[in-house]
């Protein structure tokens, strides 16, 4: 197990840092979708939670004309939109974004906000940085 996870450590460390496997390897493209050492508002991420990693990815979909519990994130993470459309919104200063298919949006940590989708509802795949026993979000 251990030579398993090492080799896609391996693998995603040299797709993700550009040290060349990916041109050695035939029909194999590399597209960065973000890199960020801040949320979407700017704020800087300061340190990730102590304790094991932890990686949790989810799909999420959310209908039409809802809107999300204001909630806060304590871990980084970032979101992918599959499809659809989502608004954004910081609740201290009503800073909103809109996300549409192909967008990433880092992700706030400590502060407020929630998504909202209009006459599209929308699909995320989420991707978490935390450690075991942390939640996700919290409201």
């Amino acid at each position: 197990m251990k030579r398993i996870v090492g080799g896609l450590a391996a693998l995603a460390l040299a797709l993700a840092g550009g040290t060349g496997m990916a041109a050695e390897s035939p029909g194999v493209q590399v597209e960065k979708l973000m890199e960020s050492g801040a949320s979407w508002d700017g704020r800087p991420y300061v340190a990730y939670p102590s304790g094991a990693p932890m990686l949790t990815v989810l799909r999420i979909t959310i209908p039409a004309h809802s809107a999300l519990p204001w909630h806060t994130h304590p871990i980084p993470n970032a979101a992918y939109v599959l499809s659809g459309e989502l608004t954004v919104e910081k609740k201290e200063t009503g800073e909103t974004r809109l996300l549409r298919q192909g967008d990433v949006l880092p992700e706030m940590v400590g502060e407020y906000h929630r998504g909202v989708t209009g006459d599209q509802g929308v699909v995320l795949i989420v991707f978490y940085a935390g450690s075991r026993g942390l939640p996700l979000s919290q409201q």
